[in-house]
C-alpha cells in the first residue's frame, strides 16, 4: 500500500454544518437557541479543537473521479472511478489547530428545510474558518491509481469540488484547496 502525505491549503474560506440536537432550554426561541448552539455545527474533539473528517477528503476525491471520468490507458472505456471509490482511504480527522472559541459565525438568511429554493426562510448561524493549513494522509491501496493520477484528481478535487459546507460541487465557492507538496512512502 502506497501512503501520501499532502499538504494542502485553502484557497477560500471553510464552513462546517455538522448535524446536531442540542436541547432547548425552557422559553429559549429560536433565535436565542441559534446564538447559543451554532458552534454545534463545528466537528470538534472533546477538548474542543476543531477537525476535518476524514470523509469529506475521500468523498471529494471520488466525486472528482466521477466528474472528470479519466480512462485507464490501455483498459477500453473504464475509468479510475471505482479505483478511487474503493481503493483509497482517509482514515484520521484532521486536526486545524483551531479552537471552537477562535471560528467566527456568519449568520444567513437560508431556507428553513435546507432545500434551496424553499419557500419559508430562517436565520442560521455557520462557522466560517478563513483560513487553514492540515497534513492529509491518504492510503492508497488500488495499484491503479498511480501517484500522477491521483495528485492530479486531488489538485482538481480542491478546485472543482472542495469540502464542507457551499463548497464548489454544491453551487458554493467556499472549502476550496490547494495542494502545496505530496510525500510518498510505501506500507504494508
Amino acid at each position: 500500500m502506497r501512503v501520501c502525505e499532502a499538504k494542502l491549503e485553502s484557497v477560500s474560506p471553510y464552513s462546517q454544518s455538522r448535524y446536531y440536537q442540542t436541547e432547548k432550554l425552557e422559553k429559549e426561541n429560536a433565535q436565542d437557541y441559534e446564538a447559543r448552539t451554532w458552534k454545534d455545527r463545528l466537528h470538534t474533539s472533546e477538548d474542543g479543537m476543531v477537525y476535518i473528517p476524514p470523509m469529506a477528503f475521500k468523498n471529494a476525491l471520488s466525486e472528482i473521479a466521477r466528474f472528470l471520468s479519466v480512462q485507464i490507458p490501455g483498459k477500453g472505456k473504464s475509468t479510475y472511478t471505482k479505483h478511487f471509490e474503493a481503493g483509497v482511504l482517509v482514515m484520521d480527522a484532521v486536526p486545524l489547530g483551531i479552537h471552537k472559541d477562535q471560528v467566527l459565525g456568519e449568520w444567513l438568511f437560508v431556507p428553513s428545510d435546507g432545500k434551496r429554493g424553499g419557500g419559508s426562510r430562517v436565520l442560521k448561524c455557520f462557522p466560517l474558518i478563513k483560513e487553514w493549513k492540515a497534513t492529509v494522509t491518504f492510503y492508497v491501496l488500488d495499484e491503479t491509481v498511480t501517484p500522477t493520477v491521483f495528485e492530479h484528481h486531488l489538485k482538481e478535487a480542491g478546485s472543482f469540488v472542495g469540502i464542507g459546507r457551499f463548497r464548489p460541487r454544491n453551487n458554493g465557492f467556499y472549502g476550496r484547496f490547494k495542494v502545496v507538496s505530496t510525500k510518498w512512502s510505501q506500507r504494508d
